[in-house]
Order: structure tokens, then sequence, then C-alpha cells
């Protein structure tokens, strides 16, 4: 039999234990389909054609780093959801900034002081 030398036997341990610790590695999944962080469920109208439900249902399908972001639903309705995304960002942080500034943008250009804030509904 073979001896080994320690060298080559630490080399062989460390490179063992960096193969089980990290499967992983190298792997990129879609986050397509995928909810994401889900931190409170949207309201959405009953018309699939709203550009909310359209923008989350986008979301939802965005295979990168994106984010939703809208008024939050209280238990008295509003007349109205605003809402924003960001689909595809380079990571989930960012997503959610553009998200936030494309929600509260929608809030300023029509001039809403109701409703509560902008907040994130999901990221991913």
């Amino acid at each position: 039999m073979k001896s080994i030398s320690v060298k080559q036997a630490v080399v062989l341990l460390i490179t063992g234990l960096l193969l089980i610790s990290s499967p992983n590695v190298g792997t990129a999944e879609s986050l397509a389909g995928s909810k994401g962080d889900v931190r409170f469920y949207p309201y959405f109208p009953a018309t699939a054609d709203r550009p909310c439900t359209k923008a989350y249902k986008a979301y939802v399908a965005a295979s990168g780093h994106s984010a939703y972001a809208t008024t939050p639903y209280s238990r008295v309705r509003s007349l109205y959801i605003l809402c924003g995304s960001r689909l595809n960002a380079p990571s989930q942080k960012a997503a959610e900034d553009m998200a936030m500034k494309s929600c509260q943008a929608t809030r300023n250009r029509y001039k809403v002081t109701t409703g509560g804030a902008c907040e994130i509904a999901a990221s991913k």
C-alpha cells in the first residue's frame, strides 16, 4: 500500500470539506415563478387587467432579482391601490430601492396624501 504524505492528506481533506460544505456553488437558480420574500400579501382588484395586478404577475414571472412595492391594504378600503416594481435588477436590495422609488413617484404624480405610504410587499 502506498503511503500518503501529511501534506497530501491535508490537501485532500480540505478539498473534501469544501466540496461538502458548498454543494450549490456555481449553480444559479432561476427565480421565475417564485414569490420570494413576502412581507405582506398585496390586495388586487377583481379584474386581472389592472396595472398593479399586471405588475405583480410580471414580478412573479421575472427570472432575476425583483421587487414589488405597494400601498398597504387596510381594513378600510381605499379607492385606489398604488404600486411600483423593478424587475431583474442586479441585486435584491437594488430592486427594493428602485421599486420604492417607482411607487413613491406614482404617489407624487397623482398627488395622493391618503391611503398609506409605499411599502415593499415582496422581493426576491
